[in-house]
């Protein structure tokens, strides 16, 4: 039994459906990662979050998208992170 509750694509709306369809859309990708799904179920959080994300990965120009990408892997290996 999972531990934590994933609020899955097709359980979608209001809120947390708009902010699913923005991910995929800003991703270009054709499903909502694990990370959104499990902030789900409290919508307020789920929408902070992703506005963080755009603020920093998305619309701040002071480095280009993919170094930032490269900076939050780099990040990760470095912390062991299996996710």
């Amino acid at each position: 039994m999972a531990a934590i509750k994933m609020v899955e694509e097709e359980e979608a709306a209001g809120t947390v459906k708009d902010v699913y369809e923005e991910i995929k859309e800003t991703f270009g990708i054709d499903f909502v990662p694990n990370l959104y799904k499990v902030m789900a179920p409290n919508p307020a959080y789920l929408e902070a979050n992703w506005n963080k994300v755009k603020a920093v990965m998305i619309e701040s120009e002071h480095l280009d998208r993919l170094t930032k990408e490269i900076i939050a892997v780099a990040v990760s290996a470095v912390n062991s992170c299996d996710y």
